[in-house]
């Protein structure tokens, strides 16, 4: 499993190396790479590897989340906080209800089984689109109106939404007992829970890092490690306590952030460097889970026919949570195609209905259908979802002075002092 890890990291930095000389975002070319090295093509990965890709892909999810907390300043989510929660629900649930209208005719299922692919294809990829906001927000693109920030933290709150209504539709659609206002009542608490839980716990770990004074590379390992366990109680007490880990995981490094800026970003330049390994990682893995025939039996036209309508009803929806928010046409049209990746919850979701529907002795038909949407999606908008935010952000967003560029270039002193 080593071998094939190494050989993922090396064709990886490889590749993403080639696809930005040809001024295409490097996770294009990673995705393509695990689709060409994954089990459905080439075959070339070992099975050992793929059944540990879920905990590594989650591993390095918490990476770029750690690094999304560590760049939202109070400030900042003062400014677009009420558009965060707007575009975390409103482009979601547009888009799950127009998949539901149209699944019927184009793909042959049912309302419900189609309000299941609606809730599998509705979430937004952090794992595409927060690097890429990490990356605007560096170099202050956007930031004099908080754009990056704005979608970035949407992004994270939109996956806690969906899969929520995502464990509530598949329990109606195979006869489970399912108390519908529990669970809608659920989302709010799960998000307000886990910011909660996380800023306790990063308040936790300030005062300790102050007191003792460990090494960056302690702190590092110790905010990760927590971060993982953090992920791991939600599985734990999914169905019984309404818990979002992804909002407490950016919440962390939100508190450190404002508790102490010099050591935020310190901290921040030590998670970007375990983010060249964890990209790579990432996006190779999430690429192996893409099963190009099983998109192909979906039926290409109609599949393709779904997901632009739902696309289309998304944008709409962003649209509408931005009117009023003083963004220009060029900088609303930018928040639009923020939204259109899809990738990490596709690939992690996209076969449970199948599974689950097995499990209740119901026909596997239309579960393998929103299995094969869904890699469709990922085929289709992951890579020309990242084309466009970068092709959008670097001719829409105005470049000003970061608010912490001083603290961060200090930071990276430091960081080179002790090296």
């Amino acid at each position: 499993m080593i071998v094939d890890l190494a050989q993922l990291l090396i064709f990886g930095i490889i590749v993403d190396w080639a696809f930005r000389k040809l001024s295409v975002p490097g996770v294009i070319g990673m995705l393509l790479l695990g689709t060409a090295f994954g089990p459905h093509l080439l075959n070339r990965i070992n099975p050992e590897l793929l059944t540990a890709s879920g905990d590594l892909r989650m591993l390095a999810l918490v990476v770029i989340l750690l690094r999304a907390g560590f760049e939202l300043s109070k400030k900042t989510l003062n400014k677009v906080g009420g558009r965060v929660a707007l575009l975390s629900v409103v482009p979601a649930l547009m888009e799950g209800a127009a998949v539901t209208v149209l699944g019927p005719p184009l793909l042959g299922l049912t309302t419900m089984e189609s309000a299941v692919l609606g809730s599998v294809l509705a979430a937004v990829s952090p794992a595409v689109v927060v690097p890429m906001m990490i990356g605007f927000i560096g170099r202050g693109m956007g930031a004099a109106k908080g754009i990056p920030t704005m979608v970035l933290a949407a992004s994270a709150l939109d996956n806690g939404f969906v899969i929520v209504v995502y464990s509530a539709l598949v329990g109606i659609l195979t006869g489970q007992s399912v108390n519908i206002a529990w669970k809608l009542a659920g989302i709010p608490m799960a998000i307000a829970l886990g910011i909660g839980v996380g800023l306790i716990a990063g308040l936790a770990l300030f005062h300790l890092f102050s007191r003792f004074n460990p090494r960056a590379t302690k702190r590092v390992l110790v905010i990760l490690a927590l971060s993982v366990i953090l992920a791991h109680i939600e599985h734990l007490i999914a169905g019984r306590v309404p818990f979002a880990a992804l909002p407490a995981i950016m919440a962390i490094g939100f508190i450190i952030l404002e508790k102490d800026e010099h050591m935020a970003h310190e901290l921040s330049v030590r998670f970007g460097k375990i983010w060249v390994f964890a990209e790579i990682v990432l996006f190779t893995l999430v690429g192996t889970q893409v099963n190009i025939d099983a998109a192909l039996k979906a039926g290409m036209i109609g599949a393709a026919a779904l997901i632009a309508g739902g696309l289309a009803a998304r944008s709409l929806g962003v649209r509408l949570c931005l009117i009023g928010s003083g963004l220009n046409r060029g900088e609303r049209l930018f928040v639009v195609v923020s939204y259109i990746p899809k990738a990490t919850v596709q690939a992690a979701i996209g076969g449970g209905a199948m599974l689950v529907m097995a499990a209740a002795g119901m026909d596997t038909g239309p579960g393998e259908i929103i299995l094969a949407v869904a890699v469709f999606s990922i085929l289709l908008t992951a890579p020309l979802g990242a084309l466009a935010i970068a092709f959008t952000g670097e001719r829409t967003l105005e470049t000003t002075d970061s608010p912490f560029d001083d603290a961060r270039a200090a930071a990276i002193e430091s960081e080179g002092d002790a090296q």
